[in-house]
């Protein structure tokens, strides 16, 4: 019987200069916003020269999410996304300061990649705008710590980039301690232009119709350009070379007067002009209308479509399954195989929901052959190395590093260290799948399209066991072969495989 949606969800962004937060109701399939909330806590400027993140401003972030979590604390796993974007991407101890901060929020915390977090930006701003047929739009989001550029056509992101430049890092490296100046600020676009320079001719003005800015960068640089009437048609190059024309007579920030500039913004807004101003010049942009929507209305846009089961990460692995010629008829053997084991398995055996680890086992078979492509040696570490490395659309770093575990240990040796590095539950889930994997790949191994014969299987601490119908291994040497090869495989990691 499937599951009732939940009544709100709510999604998370835990960006390198704010932290945001949208709480919405969900009734018959339709969203309204009910809550929002934002605080500036400049996560960037905490990293240092090794990319450590300091305690002053983990103790910062930490006591934002108490209060985030507060809202948010009671709402079921389901109806809750909440991501990590560039400085969480680049922090050396982002692991440790993650433990914290999921405590604090009471539900887990997904990092994403760079193209992860464009596609998410652009399915937040798609879906704020009137649709419009035909319109190929470029959408620009400018992070604390990373700037995203996406050319897109209706729901589509079509091409997307992410740039290691935000306004919180652009500021910190041009801008320190207020200090204004003309060469400075011709130093801090020069930077920008250079970052965009290899992917200028893809984003030129001649690709797409339309601009569109998201982001507080952005939204505060339209805000001033309409106070001091220097533009009144969004962020105009007229109206940025009037505010640039202006920065150059102020030596410190503190000098500025932009009445309608938020106090808060004041630090990083002379980097974020930076940016915009390099990437107007680059690409030949005139005109960039402004979105209310951006990535965190992405993510209950994406959130939406797992729970009305439009998961985007299942289209993903069908693509890349296509994409690298795996057998498609012998992964549905598998699959039928791997839920007639999971049925088996004892109520609550996984810390992870049942449907969960069934969709990933899905994932598993349907991916765990794609190595075979590269190079047949070895070929589930080619298979585990494209799915924790490559661009995987819905997924995060943690999604690809389980998935990428449960492959990698399907066959030849059993070693635990595989999933040492996992979140928890994973350390303890993800082994007891790849071992239900291990075993479904392993009685599908002459690819024939029969049905393997009605067996018992119970799975109980260490201890596998197999009972086939009377004189069925009889029939079947090559079975029996792989599996007394699989008891001394599996007992390298401590377990016990027994079969008859």
């Amino acid at each position: 019987m499937p599951k009732k949606p939940p009544s709100c969800v709510a999604a998370v962004d835990l960006g390198s200069n704010s932290f945001h937060m949208i709480v919405c109701s969900l009734i018959d399939g339709k969203l309204q916003t009910v809550d929002r909330l934002k605080e500036m806590v400049r996560l960037a400027s905490g990293l240092d020269k090794k990319n450590y993140l300091d305690e002053i401003t983990q103790e910062r972030a930490l006591a934002c999410l108490e209060r985030f979590g507060q809202r948010i604390k009671y709402f079921p796993p389901e109806s809750v996304r909440i991501v990590g974007t560039s400085t969480l991407r680049t922090a050396k101890n982002a692991a440790q300061f993650l433990e914290k901060a999921e405590i604090a929020l009471n539900h887990p915390i997904h990092i994403i990649a760079g193209i992860e977090e464009a596609r998410l930006i652009y399915q937040g701003v798609a879906n704020t705008l009137s649709s419009q047929t035909g319109v190929v739009r470029l959408v620009m989001d400018i992070g604390g710590g990373s700037t995203e550029y996406i050319i897109g056509s209706g729901d589509n992101a079509l091409d997307k980039e992410s740039l290691p430049m935000g306004c919180v890092t652009t500021s910190s490296l041009f801008f320190k301690n207020g200090k204004l100046s003309k060469s400075t600020f011709n130093e801090a676009v020069l930077f920008a232009q250079r970052r965009l320079e290899p992917f200028q001719q893809k984003f030129q003005r001649q690709n797409w119709d339309e601009a569109i800015g998201a982001s507080g960068s952005l939204k505060a640089i339209d805000k001033v350009l309409q106070a001091k009437n220097w533009s009144n048609n969004g962020i105009t190059r007229e109206g940025l070379e009037q505010l640039v024309q202006y920065l150059s007579t102020c030596s410190d920030i503190k000098d500025l007067n932009l009445p309608d500039l938020d106090l808060e913004r004041l630090p990083v807004f002379v980097g974020g002009v930076a940016i915009v101003y390099a990437t107007f010049k680059s690409l030949g942009i005139t005109q960039m209308t402004i979105s209310d929507g951006a990535l965190r209305e992405g993510l209950i846009h994406d959130l939406l479509g797992r729970i009305y089961n439009h998961d985007i990460r299942s289209e993903t692995v069908h693509s890349i399954a296509e994409r690298y010629h795996v057998d498609i008829p012998h992964t549905f053997r598998i699959k039928n195989t791997l839920d007639y084991l999971l049925s088996s398995v004892p109520e609550n055996y996984f810390q992870i929901d049942s449907e969960y680890a069934q969709q990933f086992l899905h994932w598993a078979a349907e991916l765990h052959e794609l190595g075979r492509d590269i190079a047949h040696s070895q070929y589930h570490k080619h298979s585990a190395y494209v799915i924790e490395n490559g661009d995987f659309a819905g997924f995060s770093r943690q999604d690809q590093m389980v998935l990428a575990a449960i492959v990698k240990a399907h066959r030849r040796k059993f070693s635990l260290k595989v999933f040492a590095d996992l979140p928890f539950p994973w350390y303890d889930d993800a082994p007891k799948l790849a071992l239900l994997l291990r075993l479904a790949v392993l009685l599908h191994r002459n690819r024939q399209d029969y049905e393997v014969p009605l067996f018992k299987f119970s799975f109980e601490k260490s201890k596998l066991k197999l009972g086939f119908p009377n004189g069925w291994l009889e029939t079947a040497p090559l079975t029996q072969a792989d599996l007394l090869h699989e008891v001394e495989q599996l007992k390298t990691a401590g377990l016990k495989l027994e079969f008859s």
